[in-house]
């Protein structure tokens, strides 16, 4: 029986985020909702909240307070990285009913027969990191681009930076069996998409929590299905790209030659104090293989200026390096501080106007570099 009801739904965040909200989407249109842009009047308003910094936190509050503006009577849904981390406070929030943290998407219906049975506030958050999780299995079999999709792979982290609140938010790595990874690219195929993209929350780590297939063997799998013509990859850790991946994925004509290395700084001192795992002679390495078996390809990171102790000198460091790489684009943060992480409790902060200096220096590097390039 049809559900004469209207539903919309808000993303905030990452493209693991857009995936989970698209297949959250699916579930309520299968189950009869109508579909309406999160601007009009709904029975149901989810949110699919972010809480990577302080300002996504509020930004996550500020959208569940809109929805509940639009109908006073809506259910409105809080989901995801924001309510994971901040479970209390969104229960006591007067304008949230329902509260569904990660791994726990795929039970939106469940939650909202649940509401509507007991028409009382309902949250169903775990604790994400003291407890062994299984991959949560969503699917996609249309998104809301034509011939695009995003396909999540992977999920959580174990690499706890000392800025990022994400292992926190996530839990432990979970990958996805490769299985249902070619179901449901198979399905988008038939369904008329040509490119996927693979993504996940530490792509790299893909398979090491069950120590069978690899990063690679899931790329070789997408390249085999018909329909398919382009295969793009999310962010990838530097230390992925050795000879043995690099040659194996340089002989797939359908993975585009685009490569997200996140770099974070181009100082050594720097990236031991964010407790990332390589240093600035990996990753030059990398991109040495990179350009050793792909003709220019197009190489792309993130850096973070400001971040705790970094010095005049070490900006310069960081400078040197990323003209020494010669990016094709740079996407250039200024460190902010998040409540939970070991940075944020760090001395020698680095003042707002610093960061906004050296941030202006990076970016019109960057415009040259992608001109260049």
């Amino acid at each position: 029986m049809k559900i004469n009801k209207k539903a919309a739904l808000h993303n905030l965040g990452c493209k693991v985020n857009a995936y989970e909200t698209e297949a959250m989407q699916q579930i309520l249109e299968n189950a009869g909702y109508e579909i309406v842009p999160f601007t009009e009047y709904a029975d149901v308003y989810v949110v699919n909240t972010c809480s990577v910094t302080n300002m996504a936190d509020r930004k996550s509050r500020q959208m569940l307070h809109k929805a509940k503006k639009m109908n006073p009577d809506a259910i409105v849904v809080g989901a995801g990285c924001y309510v994971q981390t901040k479970e209390a406070e969104a229960l006591l929030d007067d304008t949230v009913d329902i509260v569904i943290g990660n791994n726990k998407k795929h039970e939106l219906l469940a939650m909202l027969e649940a509401y509507e049975n007991d028409h009382g506030k309902c949250g169903n958050v775990i604790d994400i990191n003291h407890e062994k999780q299984e991959y949560e299995e969503m699917f996609l079999e249309r998104t809301a681009e034509h011939t695009r999709a995003f396909i999540k792979v992977q999920d959580g982290c174990n690499q706890f930076c000392s800025y990022c609140i994400i292992p926190y938010t996530r839990g432990r790595i979970r990958s996805r069996a490769i299985e249902d990874v070619v179901d449901e690219v198979r399905r988008l195929a038939d369904n008329g998409y040509k490119e996927v993209v693979l993504t996940g929350i530490h792509l790299s780590s893909y398979g090491r929590d069950t120590g069978k297939e690899t990063l690679l063997d899931v790329i070789e799998a997408v390249d085999s299905i018909d329909g398919i013509e382009r295969i793009r990859l999310g962010s990838l850790e530097p230390r992925i790209v050795t000879d043995e991946f690099v040659s194996r994925i340089s002989s797939m004509k359908k993975l585009c030659p685009h490569f997200h290395l996140s770099l974070q700084s181009g100082c050594d001192k720097t990236l031991k104090a964010m407790n990332r795992k390589y240093d600035t002679a990996e990753y030059l390495k990398g991109c040495e293989i990179l350009r050793k078996y792909y003709d220019n390809p197009a190489i792309t990171t993130d850096v973070i200026v400001g971040f705790p102790g970094e010095t005049e000198e070490d900006f310069k460091i960081t400078k040197a390096f990323v003209e020494k790489v010669h990016f094709y684009e740079m996407h250039i943060f200024k460190y902010s501080r998040r409540k939970g992480t070991v940075a944020d409790k760090m001395k020698e902060q680095v003042a707002d106007t610093v960061k906004s200096e050296r941030s202006a220096v990076l970016l019109a590097l960057e415009k040259v570099q992608s001109l260049e390039y």
